[in-house]
């Protein structure tokens, strides 16, 4: 079943934009740890890992809407002339496999042309496997270790068209 969703560029810094950027990080940490993780450790997180660039000119961040409320969200972060960084990709748990995960990376896809970038680059953990699923369906192939992610352990790309 598909959610019909919007999407909407926001600042990371708004009010929606932090909410859900909190619920992302609380996600991945909880389950790379396998454990709940209290409001403090995501705290410390999303200030050792900053969202505030994903805004122009450097970014952007997308919020995805389902009957008003945020269900999701997706991050471009442009690293040099041409490539672009994908982050921040989450589909809250009710949401998922309805699509929005879909939404979302297109969303990102077309401001990162908008921004003539030809490769995307993105990193995950394998404590995250429906977001391995997401990112190979939609073109995306492993590749070696680019940066020292926290909680990364796999590393992708792709070439736009």
């Amino acid at each position: 079943m598909s959610y019909p969703c919007e999407m909407e560029q926001v600042s990371p810094d708004s009010a929606e934009g932090r909410m859900v950027l909190e619920a992302y990080f609380r996600d991945i940490m909880r389950r790379h740890y396998a454990r709940d993780v209290t409001r403090d450790e995501v705290d410390a997180a999303m200030k050792v890992e900053p969202s505030s660039d994903l805004r122009p000119p450097g970014g952007a961040f997308f919020v995805a809407r389902h009957g008003g409320a945020v269900v999701g969200c997706a991050g471009l972060r442009l690293i040099t002339a041409g490539i672009g960084e994908v982050t921040r990709v989450f589909v809250r748990p009710e949401a998922r496999r309805r699509g929005v995960g879909q939404h979302l990376m297109e969303a990102v896809e077309d401001a990162a042309r908008g921004q003539r970038v030809t490769r995307l680059r993105l990193d995950t953990g394998s404590h995250l496997p429906e977001a391995r699923q997401l990112y190979l369906k939609n073109g995306y192939r492993e590749v070696p270790a680019f940066n020292q992610g926290r909680l990364s352990d796999q590393w992708y790309e792709k070439t736009l068209g």
